[in-house]
């Protein structure tokens, strides 16, 4: 630890700060001493035990603030290893006034973007992707699951689909799909999004490096060709600590 245990868990440490139940007391003590670097990234908690008795409370009590942390995000259990100080996440902003990719939003950014593939490639579309994209039974659609990373952080799980008309092969997407669809001159030039709360849920959890009941935003996109027609329908949830959506309001002259 960065710094030792008996100067941050102390029995008078507990009598101050936030007011009500041990545990929340425990944990406020323990996020400030990670907040202002007295444990740092990496450094691993000690024992339930020995925690318990250097603030000379239950373990029970130990247990539900040390719980509480690592569902903030603030620490992170390792099966057979213990429990460790997670890595600080640094948020994302991202404009709800520019229609951009992932990896364009990113790149203005200077972060080193890269995709994992979930699934890519055609299928017959479902109830909800033929009234979205306006598509009879018999069509076909792309069908494009990634999960995304910035500098090396899982930051959003995107799930795309488009009219085969429009991407007849998906395995051409390698990079941003607003760049792919530009070069079939198909690029949107306008979508609608719906933003809602969303609790994370396995294997999303696991895979954007959360714990199942974090929170999160799920995202509905549907974008817009210049004739009006639908040309991309995407579901996507980002880690809500890690990402925040900004929107410029200006006063109407009406």
């Amino acid at each position: 630890m960065s710094t030792p245990l008996s100067a941050i868990l102390t029995p008078e440490s507990l009598q101050s700060g936030v007011p009500g139940p041990l545990y929340l007391k425990l944990r406020q003590t323990l996020e400030d001493a990670i907040t202002s670097g007295k444990l740092n990234y990496g450094d691993a908690l000690p024992a339930e035990r020995d925690l318990a008795d250097h603030a000379n409370v239950s373990r029970v009590t130990v247990r539900k603030a040390v719980d509480d942390l690592v569902k903030d995000g603030l620490l992170v259990r390792r099966h057979g290893s213990g429990t460790f100080v997670a890595k600080p996440v640094s948020k994302v902003q991202q404009s709800l006034s520019r229609l951009t990719s992932f990896t364009e939003d990113m790149a203005r950014r200077g972060l080193t973007t890269r995709a994992e593939w979930i699934d890519r490639g055609l299928f017959h579309p479902s109830p909800d992707e033929m009234m979205m994209l306006g598509l009879p039974a018999d069509a076909l659609v792309a069908r494009l699951g990634r999960l995304r990373v910035a500098d090396d952080m899982p930051l959003a799980i995107e799930r795309a689909c488009i009219s085969a008309e429009f991407l007849p092969d998906p395995m051409q997407v390698q990079g941003s799909l607003y760049a792919a669809l530009e070069k079939r001159g198909c690029r949107p030039v306008r979508a609608v999004q719906r933003i809602s709360a969303y609790n994370m849920k396995d294997p999303d959890a696991s895979m954007l490096g959360v714990p199942p009941g974090a929170a999160g935003l799920s995202i509905e996109r549907i974008s817009y060709l210049r004739t009006g027609r639908v040309v991309e329908f995407t579901r996507s949830i980002y880690r809500g600590d890690a990402y925040d959506f900004v929107a410029e309001l200006t006063l109407s002259d009406t």
